[in-house]
């Protein structure tokens, strides 16, 4: 058995891992910055999963001494951890940067990135001590470099945490720890449609294009977690939706019509 830790796992993405890893047989630590949140997520799954194979704990990756009590927190309640998912994401609305407020970049770029170095940290102090560990870190939207009008702070975000993961490979190489990325590609949650939230018409636009290139959770989910389960090499980035499946995508969309949001 292999013991679990998501980060931002009450919903979305990272919901959905929690309950792919509990169907391969996982024990797994559900984290939230709200506690309510993280019981009704643990609520949830412990109606279709074993309870004693799940934990909830409460805390907000921007501190990193609560990113030091779930670490404490989770060995003392499984003994160990074998993978540790920095997943907790975070989206200022959707428009140019000059008009985003400061405290919503403040927040984008403390959760997105602070939050990811500071759950390293913890985690491959912990997983050097015990010998052992896997640490993914989910990159999006900008981790290749391509620019999109409107999300420039995530975007930007998610570049530096490409480096920062590449760079956190090479330092831990010689020791026994895995690290690597994740790339989901793109998948219908609340992040994504939060960004269009009172404008219906841009959304309709926009549509057509999501049922070519998006996927839901439900598909993406159990894919990433067999991989990270699998995977025994440090440096990789497990990516879901691959150059060749996007384009193969684009080919078939006047035959197969996929709709997302029905």
């Amino acid at each position: 058995m292999k013991y679990i830790v998501i980060t931002g796992s009450t919903r979305g993405i990272g919901f959905g891992l929690a309950d792919a890893f509990l169907e391969l047989g996982c024990s797994v630590t559900v984290s939230g910055r709200v506690q309510a949140g993280v019981d009704e997520a643990v609520g949830k799954l412990a109606s279709k999963h074993d309870g004693q194979s799940l934990f909830g704990y409460a805390c907000d990756v921007r501190r990193p001494e609560q990113l030091s009590s779930l670490w404490t927190a989770c060995k003392e309640r499984f003994g160990q951890v074998d993978v540790w998912i920095n997943n907790a994401g975070f989206s200022a609305p959707q428009m140019p940067v000059w008009k985003v407020q400061p405290a919503q970049a403040q927040d984008v770029v403390q959760t997105n990135l602070l939050g990811v170095i500071y759950g390293s940290m913890v985690a491959i102090q912990g997983m050097l001590e015990q010998g052992f560990g896997s640490l993914y870190n989910i990159e999006g939207m900008g981790s290749d470099g391509r620019k999109h009008d409107g999300l420039t702070l995530y975007g930007t975000t998610k570049y530096g945490l490409h480096y920062f993961t590449e760079c956190l490979a090479r330092e831990t190489r010689g020791t026994p720890l895995i690290v690597g990325s994740l790339r989901p590609g793109m998948v219908i949650t609340d992040l994504i449609m939060k960004q269009y939230e009172g404008r219906p018409a841009e959304f309709e636009r926009v549509k057509r294009i999501f049922n070519i290139i998006a996927d839901q959770v439900e598909t993406v989910a159990p894919w990433m977690a067999t991989q990270i389960l699998a995977n025994q090499k440090s440096g990789v980035c497990i990516q879901y939706l691959s150059q060749a499946r996007l384009i193969s995508r684009f080919l078939a969309s006047p035959f197969r019509k996929r709709d997302l949001f029905a």
